[in-house]
């Protein structure tokens, strides 16, 4: 007998159900929890560049006691000036200038607080360390310790931040606000777009129709962006050409590559951008920075477009001297495949709209009911009139 509709859930299957969402739930807060705390857990930097100025007979010891411990890779460079314009095109995040007395340590904030914390930490160590080695070797040689030295071992350097965050963005978050700000809509404009698409004929020029539409989304979604930029003050002066142009590709880069995935394989692709958010936000780099993550981590989430996007974003704000072609050549791959698979799946014509590019079996020619009825031969017999 079939159950109907009306018919009860037996007691024990209720409970088992009820079991298992629970098992699936809590397997699945580990699993983010575990993700998430391995990625943004007491970030540390990686080969984090930096850059230092230092007399010849001093280098070597300054070099190795900033690169101690692997954090760090130094670059010596032959004046302050030169320091900071590696420091503007973010060659490398901050340096520090022992040729001069005081030390002087320059930083970019803008290119990440913890890296600028880092280097404040680190640089002061190693100024502290350099003062000693001259106070231990006076004191060796018998000759007294000046005053001046005495107080640098208590006295950080001093800082200068080469490259400020806004007044109104002083811990650097807006990067991955607006990072997911695009990835949300982007992700929701294409599963819209799939769904609208689903009620009408593949053809080219569906496909052309639903490429305009993304593009068309893309350009507001980025001015919209970058309107909310400007409300909260987040977007220095001169900036808003290039700003709009990296939004602009971010959006067409994630709505380009969730819609090529539905077309492919139908709704089940608008869990890409799902994943987009889950997982490629928080190895963005928006918020913990690239040279602070595992070097695995720090390919995935550069090879993904939330991350390519972050980079983009960072640079395009506060670093416009800088060379951006990688990320935006992985932006534009994502954009491109994207756009591609939307036109070749609705170019293939008489299929129905639910199916994908992977169903390739050969569908029955139709037949009318005209051909398909019995017709009469010169041999039918001829129906009885007495009956």
């Amino acid at each position: 007998m079939t159950p109907t509709n009306d018919e009860p859930i037996r007691p024990w299957l209720l409970r088992w159900a009820v079991l298992g969402l629970i098992v699936a739930g809590a397997a699945v807060q580990i699993a983010l929890s575990a993700y998430y705390l391995s990625v943004a857990h007491a970030p540390t930097p990686r080969q984090l560049p930096v850059g230092y100025v230092a007399p010849p007979a001093s280098a070597g010891q300054v070099e190795a006691n900033i690169e101690n411990g692997g954090r760090f890779a130094a670059t010596r460079y032959d004046s302050a000036g030169s320091m900071i314009a590696a420091i503007k095109d973010k060659t490398v995040y901050g340096g520090l200038d022992v040729s001069t007395d005081p030390p002087r340590l320059y930083v970019a904030s803008a290119a990440g607080t913890a890296a600028s914390t880092a280097l404040r930490t680190a640089f002061t160590a190693v100024v502290q360390q350099q003062t000693t080695t001259q106070v231990q070797q006076l004191v060796t040689a018998g000759q007294p310790v000046p005053p001046a030295t005495l107080q640098q071992l208590t006295t950080p350097p001093a800082i200068t931040d080469v490259v400020p965050l806004p007044p109104n963005d002083r811990t650097g978050a807006s990067i991955g606000l607006l990072v997911q700000a695009l990835a949300i809509g982007a992700t929701v404009a294409s599963m819209g777009l799939g769904r609208i698409g689903a009620r009408t004929r593949p053809s080219l020029t569906r496909g052309i129709g639903h490429t305009v539409v993304m593009l068309a989304y893309a350009a507001a979604s980025a001015g919209a962006v970058l309107a909310a930029g400007h409300v909260f003050g987040i977007v220095p002066a001169g900036a808003d050409a290039r700003l709009f142009w990296a939004f602009l590709l971010v959006s067409v880069a994630i709505t380009g590559s969730v819609a090529g995935l539905v077309a492919l394989i139908g709704p089940a692709g608008s869990f890409l951008g799902t994943a987009y958010f889950v997982f490629g936000v928080p190895i963005s780099g928006a918020t913990v920075l690239p040279e602070f993550m595992p070097t695995a981590v720090r390919a995935l989430g550069q090879a993904l477009p939330t991350g390519a996007g972050a980079t983009l974003v960072r640079d395009s704000l506060y670093f416009p001297t800088t060379d951006v072609t990688r990320p935006a050549i992985t932006l534009g791959l994502y954009a491109g495949i994207g756009i591609v698979l939307v036109l070749l799946t609705n170019a293939l014509g008489n299929r129905s709209p639910r199916e994908s590019l992977l169903d390739v079996t050969p569908r029955p020619e139709p037949t009318s009911a005209a051909s398909s009825a019995p017709t009469a031969g010169p041999s039918s017999p001829a129906p009885s009139a007495g009956r």
